[in-house]
């Protein structure tokens, strides 16, 4: 979407027939902008019926003060809440279908135990009623009763075929309900795993991470945060292109999870940063990124617009250690001003 406030910022230097041009064009972009916002509360309430609505209202009152007197001000404060109200909507609705997969996962689950429970009791039936069969034949070998052994026999030859009938129909069912519920569950498992991927790296998405960090801040529990730049990676984008900028991302990512241990969280945080949840104190996350810094930083070979190109890559890795009631914001902010510190000190090193 077309930023209004550096429109704005570039208005009012011209000839006054230019202004004039300038501010019917500006009239024009600001309709379409506004109609850009009512289109985006629309479609929420398609995305998702149980949060969109809130969403469509907030964006409804942050156009409505477009549609007065417009100063660059209005228009800065108005993009900003725009971008923070989408943020806060996609957590909030990646977290209610997170929430609704585990529902649907709960209720598959409670019916294959119930099926299963149902399986034992006709099992049960089976067994109570084949006793007593064996009873019933017992009785009819009395030679005095000759006749109404031969009925009962014939009765009881009838009631064990049918009970052999309900109980291999019974567990046919039973299997087959057993076979769904697995069906679903991969299903549901491999929806989620591709909601909470990055399609680029294959590494956990930013929301994905989000939730494994507000889950540790609820629980109190001790843990580092990493945010973790490529130093100067524009640069490799403005001379070899973005397909060797993608490619060093996804090699990057791959460097960067072979050198965490497996109950670290990964995720790519967005553009050029990663991030790494790290279940452990100060001390040990110090050593742990000293380790993983000398692992991933280094040469990379990626195909160039004009061919294979060598590329040393460097990064800054900003540490920070949750604290009692520290908020999700204030961790991250604590984690990304050490990574800009230490980016700040490179650049200091190189220079010299």
């Amino acid at each position: 979407m077309i930023s209004l406030k550096k429109y704005l910022d570039t208005v009012g230097n011209g000839s006054r027939q230019a202004g004039e041009a300038e501010g019917e064009l500006l009239a024009a972009t600001l309709d379409a902008y506004r109609s850009a916002l009512a289109e985006m509360g629309t479609c929420s309430l398609d995305a998702c019926p149980g949060l969109g609505t809130e969403l469509k209202q907030g964006l409804g009152r942050l156009e409505a003060r477009l549609s007065g007197g417009v100063t660059r001000e209005a228009v800065a404060e108005t993009e900003g809440g725009v971008q923070q109200q989408l943020q806060d909507w996609g957590r909030r609705t990646a977290k209610h279908y997170r929430e609704k997969a585990g529902e649907v996962k709960e209720i598959l689950i409670v019916m294959a135990r119930t099926a299963e429970s149902v399986g034992a009791r006709d099992q049960r039936c089976a067994e109570q009623i084949d006793r007593v069969t064996t009873r019933l034949k017992r009785i009819a070998n009395l030679e005095d009763l000759s006749e109404i052994r031969a009925s009962i026999e014939s009765s009881a030859a009838e009631l064990k075929t049918s009970i052999d009938r309900m109980t291999a129909e019974g567990k046919a069912a039973i299997d087959q309900l057993r076979a769904e519920v697995t069906t679903f569950q991969t299903r549901l498992d491999q929806a989620e795993q591709v909601a909470s991927c990055d399609s680029l790296t294959g590494l956990r998405n930013r929301l994905s991470v989000e939730g494994h960090l507000e889950r540790r801040l609820e629980a109190g529990a001790s843990f580092c945060v990493a945010i973790i730049d490529i130093d100067r990676f524009k640069q490799v984008n403005d001379r070899h292109g973005h397909v060797a900028g993608d490619e060093l991302l996804r090699q990057f990512a791959t460097e960067l999870k072979s050198a965490c241990r497996s109950k670290d969280i990964v995720g790519r945080w967005g553009g050029d940063e990663f991030i790494i949840l790290l279940d452990c104190g100060q001390a040990e996350a110090e050593a742990q990124i000293a380790r993983l810094s000398a692992w991933v930083c280094g040469s990379y070979k990626v195909e160039g617009n004009s061919g294979p190109i060598q590329l040393q890559v460097d990064a800054s890795i900003g540490l920070a250690e949750a604290r009692p009631n520290d908020s999700l914001k204030g961790l991250i902010a604590r984690s990304d001003a050490e990574m800009y510190r230490q980016k700040a000190a490179g650049r200091g090193e190189a220079s010299r």
